[in-house]
């Protein structure tokens, strides 16, 4: 069993993310808690890449039909009048559609993340999926005020600055989809007897 300060996470600062400068910030907020930058690489993302990042399944794709739907319910719109449909899994599809269109529309940063719960710590500091969700303090708080509708509205993704591995299985998936093993580094920061 790995000690809990070798889990890693894969981080992506989408190209919202790069084309409003917020790389660094993006970076130092990572290394600011104590996790280390163990991969990191500017990429322009090909349609298949993005479509291998993407799940496939139709559960998945349905989950976001679903999470689409209560956002249309919530605000008051009608689903079938704006995207023609009030099917789960064929607005899914266009949600996933739209996240890849998104993805390769620039250029986008990779990252590995290693540290003690590298998965969650990395998740709450860039904060909820949803930025007008995100607290402040978060990466998509302070930096994005995007929201479904909005996105929606506009049969677009949600800008939302980043992307970050929400669990063991998909940091697993994405680890292997985005680097080579050549490209993961090991080192100790100079800290990291004083931190944990």
């Amino acid at each position: 069993m790995k000690h809990p300060k070798q889990e890693k996470t894969v981080l992506i600062v989408k190209p919202d993310g790069v084309k409003r400068g917020l790389m660094g910030e993006v970076i130092s907020r990572i290394e600011s808690r104590g996790l280390k930058i163990i991969a990191l690489e500017m990429v322009q993302v090909s349609k298949r890449e993005a479509d291998t990042h993407y799940p496939k399944d139709k559960e998945w794709i349905e989950g976001l039909g679903k999470n689409t739907l209560k956002t249309y319910d919530k605000y008051g719109h009608s689903p079938k009048k704006e995207l023609g449909t009030d099917s789960a899994l064929a607005i899914g599809r266009m949600v996933r559609a739209w996240l890849i269109e998104y993805f390769v529309s620039g250029p986008v940063v990779k990252m590995v993340i290693e540290g003690v719960h590298a998965i969650d710590m990395t998740r709450k500091i860039v904060g909820p999926t949803i930025p007008s969700f995100a607290e402040m303090g978060t990466i998509r708080g302070d930096f994005s005020v995007d929201s479904p509708v909005s996105a929606n509205f506009e049969k677009r993704s949600v800008h939302n600055l980043v992307h970050a591995s929400g669990n063991p299985e998909e940091s697993r998936h994405e680890i292997g989809h985005w680097f080579k093993k050549s490209q993961i580094h090991s080192y100790n920061r100079s800290e990291e007897n004083l931190m944990f």
